[in-house]
C-alpha cells in the first residue's frame, strides 16, 4: 500500500460574529464548507501557504496572527487499479485577520464559493470535520495546540 503525506495550512477568520468559509468541491462533485486554506508547496513555509491559499480561495489578504494548532488525520483512499493509499493529512491551523482584498470566489481551484457565516449557523452547515476542529481550536486556544474531537 502506498503511503501519502499532505501538509496543508488553514485559517480561522472570524469577524463581527461570522466565520469565513470556502465551499470545497469533492472529486465526486459533492460540496461541503471548509476553512480557507490548502496544500503546502515543496519548500514553502506553512505561514506563507495560508496567506496564499486564503487569497486564492476568497480574494482576501490575511495576516496569520496566531498559530492555533496542528491536526493530523489518517485515512485509507482508493487509488488506480484497485490499489489503496495510506493517507496522512497534517493540517496547520492559524487564526487569521483579514487585512485587505474583497470577497470573491475561486474559479479554477478546489473551491467554488466563499462566504461569511454566522458562528451560530456553522453546526447546521454541510461541512468537513476540519471546520469543527478549527473552530474548537479558535474557541479554546489549547496550550498544546490540539483538540480531540474524534475521540482520539
Amino acid at each position: 500500500m502506498n503511503r501519502e503525506l499532505r501538509v496543508a495550512a488553514y485559517a480561522v477568520c472570524v469577524r463581527n460574529g461570522r466565520v469565513l468559509l470556502a465551499r470545497w468541491v469533492a472529486p465526486d462533485g459533492a460540496k461541503r464548507w471548509t476553512l480557507p486554506g490548502g496544500g503546502m508547496d515543496h519548500g514553502e513555509d506553512p505561514y506563507d501557504t495560508v496567506i496564499r491559499e486564503v487569497e486564492e480561495e476568497t480574494g482576501y489578504a490575511v495576516e496569520p496572527v496566531r498559530l492555533l494548532g496542528v491536526d493530523s488525520i489518517t485515512r485509507r483512499y482508493p487509488r488506480r487499479l484497485g490499489t489503496f493509499a495510506d493517507f496522512q493529512g497534517l493540517r496547520v491551523v492559524y487564526e487569521g485577520e483579514i487585512t485587505g482584498g474583497e470577497l470573491r470566489h475561486e474559479t479554477t481551484g478546489s473551491t467554488d464559493l466563499a462566504a461569511w457565516h454566522p458562528l451560530e449557523d456553522v453546526p447546521g452547515l454541510d461541512h468537513v470535520e476540519l471546520v469543527d476542529t478549527g473552530m474548537e481550536l479558535w474557541r479554546t486556544k489549547p496550550a498544546a495546540g490540539r483538540v480531540a474531537l474524534r475521540g482520539v
